[in-house]
């Protein structure tokens, strides 16, 4: 193949990871370039770019090695396959400094009704906090940072310095009527919104309602026939016990450390205030 084809084979399919073969060598027709699907996928062998994953993986590490902007479309595309990508973003130094809070919709159930789950989470250590409601309203996205966030940090001793958000109604209105907005700024928390119909900023809390799904609801919800929003939540509360005392987490900021003991190493604490109201048994806090 001429080095100038196979040049703007990995030129095109750097702007269009996503495309397959047949897809590329069209496009690539349109523009005078002669080539065959088969010719492609030899492109892509030959520099271990076979699969859509690598070659997204390929756009991400160019990305962080040169200094050219991405386009809307590469970027939703790194967003969606990439949750290390999406929180590109969010850096914090301190426990405290940003807390990321979303509504996650669980489903509706039987005898129960429509189920939300309010989940804020600590960006610097992944510390998690989650109730269980049948309402999406200001006043739980309110109640949940006035029931169990704040009381805990300020057990603590830690300022809360920011909460972010989507431009969800529960999180946003008028500041002088809005429950949320009138919690925040009656306790000098700044208030920050994620841009309109972009994920990237608030990729922390997004992947915890992933965490939630995968490793709890659809496990609990095959296990138990709840009667009760108090019944979810109880189990919700051991879960989360588990997730913040016990549950390692792999990646660069926690490095193998559980939330609990990364919150203690940055604060120089043995010991935490209760995380949820009644933790499991003294054993699981005393293994954290």
């Amino acid at each position: 193949m001429p080095e100038a084809t196979e040049k703007r084979i990995l030129e095109f399919c750097l702007a269009k990871p996503t495309y397959g073969a047949q897809r590329v060598a069209n496009d690539l027709r349109l523009e005078g370039v002669d080539v065959s699907p088969s010719g492609v996928r030899g492109v892509w062998l030959r520099h271990d770019l076979e699969t859509r994953y690598k070659r997204l993986l390929r756009l991400e590490a160019e990305a962080q090695e040169q200094t050219f902007v991405l386009s809307d479309e590469q970027i939703r595309l790194l967003e969606r396959h990439s949750p290390e990508f999406r929180m590109r973003h969010v850096e914090t130094t301190a426990p405290g400094e940003l807390l990321n809070q979303d509504t996650f919709y669980w489903g509706q159930l039987k005898g129960v009704g429509k189920i939300y789950v309010q989940v804020v989470i600590d960006a610097f250590c992944s510390l998690a906090f989650a109730k269980v409601y049948t309402s999406k309203m200001p006043i739980t996205a309110a109640d949940l940072i006035y029931d169990r966030v704040l009381p805990f940090y300020d057990a603590l001793g830690v300022t809360i310095q920011a909460v972010l958000t989507d431009n969800g109604r529960e999180f946003c209105g008028k500041p002088e009527g809005h429950p949320h907005e009138l919690l925040l700024a009656l306790h000098d928390i700044e208030h920050r919104t994620t841009k309109v119909r972009s994920p990237r900023t608030n990729g922390f809390v997004e992947r915890m309602n992933r965490t939630l799904l995968d490793e709890h609801f659809r496990i609990k919800g095959r296990e138990n026939w709840y009667e009760s929003a108090d019944q979810i939540q109880a189990d919700l509360d051991e879960f989360l016990a588990f997730y913040n005392l016990k549950r390692t987490h792999q990646g660069y900021r926690l490095k193998g450390r559980t939330p609990a003991q990364a919150l203690r190493d940055a604060l120089g604490r043995k010991k935490l205030p209760p995380i949820v109201p009644k933790e499991p048994t003294t054993e699981v806090a005393e293994a954290a």
